[in-house]
């Protein structure tokens, strides 16, 4: 079996598998929306390591084949089904065909989005409106589908937020009020679902490496090497940096932990946003 690369410790690479037993999740069934590349790709492959079935949605099935396929070069079991969050029926029907192959859901990862950067005077009201649509009532289409899952699982839904969500950044304004409600709506159904058992928390990444937002956000030659410098931790993010920081959150050390956001930047949002402005997008 073929685990990923985790993170990097005192130097050194370490494996989720190193930390954790690689049958921590075995029987447990792990959806993943937007899951077939980049960071919720990620995210997947560390659940996969650790011996869960993974159910895998996007809207190409292409893309999703290609991830099912490194899925399971990890061990794993996997479904997939191309649905876009912004249609409800789309998802239940993704959601129902993988507790037929699973059983119930027991952890949700909310990671399907949308990112371009533009100024607030150039976004189209469809742009904007696109990237409320699959980031935050996706969000809650995912969740509202998988709720008699969880309830059932007294599982867990991680979602995948940003630094928008809390800091203000140029060009973002779509994104800063997209994931300022998903940080919101993880709040208030942990504190709704709470009762039944289950536990909603989110991640917000930094500036990972090798993923299109990084691409769309940090163009042009040494944008990735002047953006490592400025991160108080000297590098950029790795995509299973927030795959193990997922591992932690389903797994029973966090039996306790919801309604919370849980940062994994390498302190990048401590500076403010000016300093990716400055170093970015220019000043």
């Amino acid at each position: 079996m073929q685990a990923p690369f985790a993170f990097i410790h005192n130097q050194s690479i370490v494996r989720v598998s190193d930390i954790f037993a690689s049958d921590l999740f075995k029987n447990h069934h792990v959806f993943v929306t937007g899951g077939g590349s980049g960071i919720n790709l990620g995210v997947a492959k560390n659940f996969a390591a650790l011996g869960a079935d993974v159910s895998i949605c996007g809207r190409s099935q292409e893309r999703l084949d290609g991830a099912a396929a490194q899925l399971r070069e990890l061990g794993g079991e996997v479904y997939t089904h191309a649905a876009d969050v912004r249609d409800y029926a789309a998802v239940e029907a993704a959601m129902a065909g993988a507790r037929a192959a699973f059983g119930p859901i027991a952890t949700l990862v909310c990671g399907a989005a949308g990112n371009f950067p533009a100024l607030a005077e150039k976004i189209s009201p469809n742009g904007f409106k696109s990237v409320i649509d699959i980031d935050l009532i996706g969000s809650f289409h995912a969740s509202r589908a998988a709720f008699e899952q969880l309830k059932e699982s007294r599982g867990s839904i991680i979602f995948i937020s940003a630094g928008q969500a809390f800091m203000p950044y140029p060009m973002q304004a779509h994104v800063g009020a997209a994931k300022a409600g998903v940080d919101m709506l993880m709040k208030d159904l942990a504190v709704d679902w709470g009762r039944y058992g289950i536990r909603c928390n989110s991640i917000a990444p930094g500036p990972i490496d090798d993923t299109e937002g990084m691409r769309r956000l940090a163009p042009g030659d040494g944008a990735r090497e002047r953006l490592a410098k400025i991160v108080p931790l000297g590098r950029l993010g790795h995509v299973d940096d927030i795959g193990a920081v997922a591992v932690f959150l389903a797994s029973p050390l966090a039996s306790y932990v919801t309604g919370t956001v849980l940062v994994a930047d390498g302190g990048q949002n401590l500076l403010g946003a000016g300093f990716w402005s400055a170093t970015i997008m220019g000043g």
